[in-house]
């Protein structure tokens, strides 16, 4: 979701008014415990595509069309009400009593269960799961899984059956307002991490969709920016990302995107969702438009399946002007019981009906460890010069400086963000509005989890936890601890005189972003940049701590000692960044995105679009990369990037041999990797394809990661999925393996590859007719 978080009174009367039912809503406590002779669709034993079939045969024509549109539920303006059965989340399709069909609660996102508008009060909270990219780059599907199934079971412990969640559109441009909220820019990463965290979701018993389908790549004009792109390089990229989630995770709905692509808008577009979804990959779910996405009544037979968020489009078009176009024959109603049949399909299947969401409490202390597992998965280290990292915990002064670290860690901005994180202090948030204007204005702030990075710190050195509250260095060093200062950034020459005095500085900077636009360029706000070299300059062991959602200019980087990528990093990120800057956690991050020297080296080195107004159609030309998304791009224009995709540093060393591989019907890989150095740590091994028939091609074939004690060694094999060295054959709607020598490496980043080998493939073409 979505642009349409609405900013300013204009529209309150309007979201207001729009709550008061227009048609008999019903509970959602109807008889879904009716025996199943009453309601042969309750039998368990039965199929989900029986058991729909079963229902819809009892359903009437205005019964169906019920199931096709709903509002958005939050509170708007004085004596706002909630309509019947909805507990206050992004969307709510109500229930039908006399079947006992449930109703449909759904809430954002992919990074935990948000409280829009703290519809259901300042004390309901949630877990913070790191930012989806921070996630990708711990390239391991498992932790992904774990922490869908965290978000899920906070869901039904709040009664909500369906989580906006699963966005695996690919980064294309490190500017992007919402790249925090995707999974990086490779397809095979993104729909395995995407697809995990998918299915963790749903292995709770809820839905979850996956989305924006598709090229939701930019948010500059995001409502009518048009996603130009030929039909081969789609299927090779953004589609293949899809493609791969829905296969690993199933998920019950897909969220159709705001953009146009070719031409046509995401939430009717024909051949996108009906050719492409539901005839070529058989998807049996059902697409719901993103929140204020529908432009016509044509989205139903071009494939949209349900209006979300119906009061932010011009009109409820799946209502009454749907009931009039069955009436006259110009909409067949097979359409709209192929819709409703979509919905109970995946509400029969993932347990909607059979188990229903109960209100209860929530394990925050169960949940904070999936949330630290997964900050301490991601965090990348980009640069250790000396070794100057891990810290000795003997450092006897430390200077913590900038980026708020004595409140927390900060978050992106928009409907993704979980705004009321889990807290135990009695004391606010801290929340930095970004201002601006525009649909999105009053929801854009930075809210900071509260983990304070200085405070694990200093847990770390044994220096008392806040000099706030009387305890100053001075007193800190005649009780023997550390001394551990913190300066807030505001002014380079205070933070220059604070780092001058310490034995190591530690800057921590931030870069916000978020839903509704992009940023104009790849520099940090609020002067930051001059605050690291000032800092740098007042002391040589200077380490940047990053807290962005992007990647960015590093005009600093040669006068730094370390550089740590912490993304956004949830409700556990400061003890996380804290534990990998101390060595109790050796860093095993990747990067999921490569990492460009600055604008000049992108595709688009300026944002489409970028001086016009807002309502501008402005094309985005995505034939220029095609489906050479990120490395891919930088290999085939042979541009050195800052960090390529796969990049990042450990605290100790791996080697890989013995690379070997084998054909079947398809390509296997198997290699050895070893732990060369003296601490434990995690590998993340990445299999390439490094040259095809035709010439190079470059495109990662598999990753895993893989913990190893010191000397210790391991096998990995990969099973190469045949798309990842095909190209897509748009005459015969399939993918064609061409006959010829493939190379295929093993290395530590897309462009650091060491042992390779080759096998030679015959031709194939797989087909979606097979």
């Amino acid at each position: 979701m979505k642009s349409a978080l609405i900013a300013g009174t204009a529209l309150v009367a309007v979201l207001a008014a729009a709550f008061a039912p227009a048609r008999p809503v019903s509970a959602q406590t109807a008889a879904v415990s009716a025996s199943a002779g009453a309601r042969p669709w309750m039998d368990r034993k039965l199929s989900a595509a029986r058991r729909a079939d079963l229902l819809l045969a009892q359903m009437t024509l205005d019964e169906k069309i019920a199931m096709l549109h709903g509002p958005m539920t939050m509170l708007f303006g004085p004596g706002a009400k909630l309509p019947d059965g909805a507990i206050g989340s992004a969307g709510f399709i109500p229930g039908n009593a006399r079947l006992g069909i449930p109703a449909l609660n759904e809430s954002d996102a992919s990074l935990g269960v948000t409280n829009p508008g703290f519809v259901r009060g300042q004390q309901d909270m949630s877990t913070a799961l790191p930012s989806s990219l921070a996630l990708a780059a711990s390239f391991d599907p498992a932790l992904a899984k774990s922490g869908g199934a965290m978000i899920g079971n906070e869901a039904r412990a709040k009664g909500i059956n369906v989580q906006l969640a699963g966005g695996v559109n690919l980064l294309r441009d490190p500017r992007g307002g919402r790249n925090f909220e995707y999974a990086g820019e490779d397809p095979l990463l993104a729909g395995m991490i995407g697809g995990a965290a998918i299915a963790g979701i749903q292995s709770t018993g809820i839905v979850s969709t996956v989305k924006h389908f598709s090229l939701n790549d930019q948010e500059h004009l995001r409502m009518t920016a048009n996603s130009v792109i030929g039909e081969a390089n789609h299927r090779e990229s953004d589609l293949l990302a899809f493609e791969i989630a829905i296969e690993q995770g199933n998920p019950g709905s897909v969220m159709c995107s705001y953009n146009m692509i070719n031409g046509s808008y995401g939430c009717e577009n024909d051949h996108l969702l009906n050719k492409t979804l539901k005839q070529d990959w058989g998807y049996k779910g059902w697409v719901m438009s993103d929140w204020g996405a529908v432009h016509s009544l044509d989205a139903l037979p071009h494939g949209l399946d349900q209006q979300s968020g119906e009061q932010l489009d011009k009109q409820v078009w799946f209502d009454k002007p749907l009931k009039e176009a069955v009436a006259s024959g110009k909409i067949p109603e097979a359409r709209v019981t192929d819709a409703a049949r979509r919905i109970l399909h995946a509400m029969f299947e993932h347990g909607l009906f059979d188990n229903p969401p109960v209100k209860g409490l929530i394990d925050f202390e169960a949940h904070a460890k999936i949330a630290l597992a997964q900050a301490e998965g991601s965090i990348v280290l980009l640069k250790n010069g000396d070794d100057i990292l891990p810290l000795a915990k003997t450092a006897k002064r430390i200077a913590v400086i900038g980026g708020h670290a004595d409140a927390g860690v900060p978050s992106g901005t928009g409907s993704s963000q979980v705004n009321s994180p889990f807290r135990t202090s009695p004391f606010p948030l801290r929340s930095v509005p970004i201002g601006g204007e525009g649909l999105m204005a009053s929801f854009a702030s930075v809210v900071f989890h509260p983990s304070s990075p200085l405070a694990a710190i200093r847990d770390m050195v044994g220096a008392p936890k806040s000099g706030a509250v009387g305890i100053y260095p001075a007193e800190q060093a005649a009780k023997g601890s550390a001394i551990v200062t913190y300066d807030n950034g505001l002014y380079a020459s205070s933070a220059a005189a604070s780092a001058k005095e310490a034995d190591v500085a530690i800057v921590f900077v931030y870069q916000p972003s978020g839903e509704g636009d992009d940023v104009p360029d790849m520099t940090l706000p609020y002067g930051q940049d001059a605050l690291i070299e000032a800092v740098a300059a007042a002391n040589p062991n200077t380490i940047v701590v990053l807290e962005t959602g992007n990647a960015i200019r590093m005009p600093w980087a040669t006068k730094v000692k370390g550089i740590i990528q912490a993304w956004y990093s949830g409700s556990k990120g400061g003890e996380a960044i804290a534990r990998v800057l101390f060595g109790e956690v050796n860093p095993s991050g990747r990067l999921p995105l490569t990492w460009p020297m600055d604008e000049s080296q992108l595709p688009r080195p300026v944002v489409p679009g970028w001086d016009q107004p807002e309502g501008t159609e402005v094309d985005v030309d995505y034939n220029i990369e095609g489906s050479d998304v990120g490395y891919r791009w930088y290999a085939r224009e042979h541009k050195q990037p800052r960090y390529w995709f796969g990049y990042g540093l450990s605290y100790t060393g791996f080697s890989h041999e013995m690379l070997r591989l084998s054909v079947s019907q398809d390509v296997s890989a198997t290699v050895s990797v070893r732990n060369t150095g003296r601490v434990a740590g995690s590998d993340v091994v990445q299999l390439y394809l490094i040259d095809k028939p035709g010439g190079a091609a470059r495109r990662l074939l598999g990753f895993k990661k893989v913990a190893l004690q010191p000397g210790e060694a391991a096998t990995v094999k990969f099973d190469i999925d045949p798309r990842l060295i095909a190209e897509f054959d748009e005459k015969q709607n399939g993918w064609r393996v061409t006959a010829g020598t493939y190379r295929i490496g093993v290395g530590s980043n897309a462009d650091d590859i060491g042992v390779q080998s080759s096998v030679r493939l015959g031709s194939r073409l797989i087909n979606y007719a097979e």
